[in-house]
């Protein structure tokens, strides 16, 4: 048996077919076939009912899944056991959302590498929905979201920073109400699969306040260069580490009352990279303390 094949079986269960397992764990389909023919010669074990097209598991290859996870867990945590308090060393795979790409997660990354040199971060850009489904797959070890409504009770997490929501509106714009602007003049939004781009659909909409729509973006430096051209005006999270001070723009509060975002950090409970995801939590909560 090797840890190999039994993260081969693993992802068998997360993914539902050997396709699309050999795709995640970078296999042949001949080679998880052979892994797991393996496997039930090994225990003398029938772990999958082969009589469809897609094989799938029995009762007694989902009861190995469950201990072959609690098995790469605990094989995967080994290193970081046997370190000293201080020493961090590996990489961890991290998600996040694309508003924190130029501010939050740069400042975090230069803290975390001055305090741990030996932790490599591979960033793996995404929205909340996308990144929640990466982190229950064991695609990614952590990943700055913005708070969903509903979060899975396997996974943890950790608040990093409040922000509100503001009108952004390019320099020349007319000092009017932030009703008044939003009625008169184009929209620019975020995206409606972005939790933000949901929270600001739910205040138009509680508010009476009818848009016209002109284009729907992910992206806030694509949103900041088309508001300061003048092209619409757009809601964003107001964010002081991610400046767009070299645009003429302005931000204009909303009500006292108006929409926030909680950008946090998601992982799984009990995650055999913890210490690494706490040196993340840390860097994070330093860098929107300065």
């Amino acid at each position: 048996m090797s840890i190999r094949a039994l993260r081969t079986l693993i992802a068998i269960h997360r993914h539902g077919s050997f396709r699309a397992a050999s795709e995640a764990e970078h296999l042949t389909p001949s080679a998880v076939s052979h892994q797991m023919r393996n496997l039930e010669a090994m225990w003398g074990l029938d772990l999958f009912d082969r009589s469809a097209k897609t094989p799938k598991l029995t009762s007694a290859g989902l009861m190995l899944v469950e201990e072959a996870a609690a098995v790469v867990a605990a094989y995967d945590g080994l290193a970081d056991k046997v370190r000293s308090d201080k020493e961090l060393a590996g990489e961890i795979i991290l998600g996040a959302v694309p508003t924190t790409l130029t501010g939050l997660v740069p400042a975090a990354l230069s803290r975390l590498k001055s305090e741990h040199p030996d932790v490599r971060v591979r960033i793996v850009p995404g929205l909340t929905n996308q990144l929640l489904l990466q982190l229950d797959r064991k695609q990614v070890h952590a990943a700055i979201i913005s708070r969903p409504d509903i979060l899975p009770k396997s996974l943890e997490f950790s608040e990093i920073v409040t922000e509100k929501l503001v009108l952004l509106v390019s320099e020349n714009t007319p000092d009017l109400s932030p009703e008044e602007l939003l009625g008169a003049l184009p929209f620019i939004r975020f995206t409606r699969d972005a939790v933000v781009g949901r929270q600001i659909e739910t205040w138009l909409q509680r508010m009476g306040i009818e848009v016209k729509d002109a284009m729907e973006l992910e992206s806030l430096e694509a949103i900041s260069s088309i508001v300061a051209a003048e092209l619409g005006v757009s809601i964003i999270p107001d964010s002081r580490l991610a400046s767009c001070d070299h645009l003429r723009l302005r931000k204009i509060p909303l009500e006292q009352f108006g929409p926030r975002r909680i950008v946090g950090l998601a992982s799984v409970a009990m995650s055999p990279r913890a210490r690494m995801v706490d040196a993340v939590r840390g860097a994070l909560l330093d860098a929107v303390g300065t």
